[in-house]
């Protein structure tokens, strides 16, 4: 039976095993890669994080500390790469807020059907807003036009774009960060609520 030994295999890690590298893959991958599905629900999307992960783990791996935890080191780069893969999205800001809230809680089988409800709920803010502003937000950030190419389109100048698509975040994160109050207290409960059970 194979005991597994962190440091030591950092300590060979750093020295450039491949071996090592391997059984810190193999160790990690599938826990990186369900944490990744929560957010995601994409298996490929996933997969690749996953791989970026551990791209970037090889190519840092001579400035790891012995000290420090692989496993916190690990889940704080997929976070990053979790977090960059939705910053081309409308919800980007939103999902920051939401994934740090996440972040506090060890157990997160509840957390992928919130989300879901997160999501069903910036469509609806986005509905709401002004119509140049739905239109200007839905175009720089779901078709990922640039603010030139917007502006042709709806024959508006570039600042005005400009000017329309940050009123539209400033609306989106102001309406939505309501629900992430009311979404905070309710997980909250249910946390109490599964300590009160064990």
């Amino acid at each position: 039976m194979n005991v597994f030994d962190e440091p030591l295999l950092i300590t060979l890690l750093k020295g450039n095993s491949q071996l090592a590298f391997r059984q810190l893959y193999d160790h990690y991958a599938g826990h990186l890669f369900s944490f990744c599905m929560q957010y995601t629900h994409s298996r490929e999307t996933s997969e690749e994080l996953v791989e970026d992960t551990f791209v970037w783990l090889w190519r840092n791996r001579q400035s790891i500390r012995q000290d420090t935890t692989l496993k916190s080191i690990l889940f704080t780069r997929t976070r990053h790469y979790i977090i960059n893969a939705y910053r081309k999205t409308v919800n980007a800001p939103v999902f920051e807020d939401y994934i740090d809230y996440l972040g506090q809680f060890e157990d997160r089988s509840f957390n992928h059907l919130e989300y879901d409800e997160f999501q069903k709920a910036v469509n609806k803010a986005i509905d709401s807003l002004p119509e140049t502003q739905r239109k200007v937000i839905r175009m720089s950030r779901i078709e990922m036009m640039r603010i030139k190419e917007i502006a042709q389109t709806l024959d508006l100048k570039e600042q005005t774009v400009k000017n329309q698509l940050s009123l539209a975040t400033k609306t989106l994160r102001r309406t939505l960060r309501q629900l992430y109050i009311i979404f905070i207290y309710f997980s909250f409960i249910k946390v109490l609520f599964h300590f009160s059970i064990v």
